[in-house]
């Protein structure tokens, strides 16, 4: 019932789908626009399915935050299937994306000013494998202060936003596999393989610290959760409007 909910294209599809299967709930692969919050895509999908459905106490959940400046593969469950969320939040997970070195920003993305500049004449070809190598595997991970993780019961960017310092904790992180795919100047395009609770921003500041200068995270796009790809998903705007069509 999940795959055939996720690869729906036709509206009198997703309505015999949505028909069928509306006691069990169902799952919906989206592209995350720019600048949309996960909360925000999750919430424009609820206020759809809650007409569909009839049901105003409908649960809608996502399984994976995406950051408002990344785009791509967001899972967004329904109904019974809210329980299953954990088990794709546990899936591996995939990106493309670009990371600018030379400078850093607080957030480790562009959603800050730049804060430092540093030298990058030395990152040759060679280093920048080198570097690349040496993140592959088991790694430890220092989350961003600009996240959600929550340390006592307050997510961190509330408190790096307030200028207060907290201690936050690696974490272990496995890199699947880590491509740099193409160079120009100061950018670096590159396709990560990565398992859950891995932060891409971080990867980037601290693959531009491992090249003895810096880095942030300029573009970044999530391709595949587990085996489910962007290649299937909605783009959000079609589906709120194939929603507005059911009548079940």
């Amino acid at each position: 019932m999940t795959e055939k909910i996720v690869k729906v294209t036709e509206l009198a599809d997703l309505q015999a789908i949505l028909a069928q299967n509306s006691g069990e709930g169902g799952v919906f692969l989206v592209n995350k626009p720019l600048t949309w919050t996960s909360f925000a895509v999750v919430n424009k999908l609820r206020h759809r399915l809650v007409r569909v459905f009839n049901n105003k106490k409908l649960k809608v959940g996502h399984a994976g935050t995406l950051d408002p400046l990344a785009t791509g593969l967001l899972i967004v469950c329904f109904g019974k299937m809210t329980k299953q969320i954990d088990s794709f939040m546990g899936l591996s997970k995939a990106y493309t994306g670009t990371i600018r070195l030379g400078e850093t920003t607080p957030s480790y993305d562009a959603e800050t000013d730049v804060n430092a500049h540093f030298a990058t004449d030395h990152i040759t070809p060679s280093v920048l494998e080198a570097t690349r190598q040496s993140f592959l595997g088991d790694i430890d991970q220092l989350p961003p202060i600009f996240s959600a993780i929550k340390k006592d019961g307050k997510p961190l960017y509330e408190s790096a936003r307030k200028g207060e310092e907290v201690e936050i904790k690696s974490r272990r992180v496995t890199i699947h596999q880590f491509d740099i795919q193409r160079v120009t100047e100061k950018d670096i395009d590159f396709y990560v393989h990565c398992s859950k609770g891995t932060y891409i921003r971080s990867l980037a500041y601290d693959f531009g610290k491992a090249c003895d200068s810096g880095g942030y995270l300029t573009k970044l796009c999530r391709t595949r959760i587990g085996d489910f790809s962007l290649e299937n998903a909605w783009e959000l705007s079609d589906l709120v409007s194939a929603l507005e069509g059911v009548k079940l």
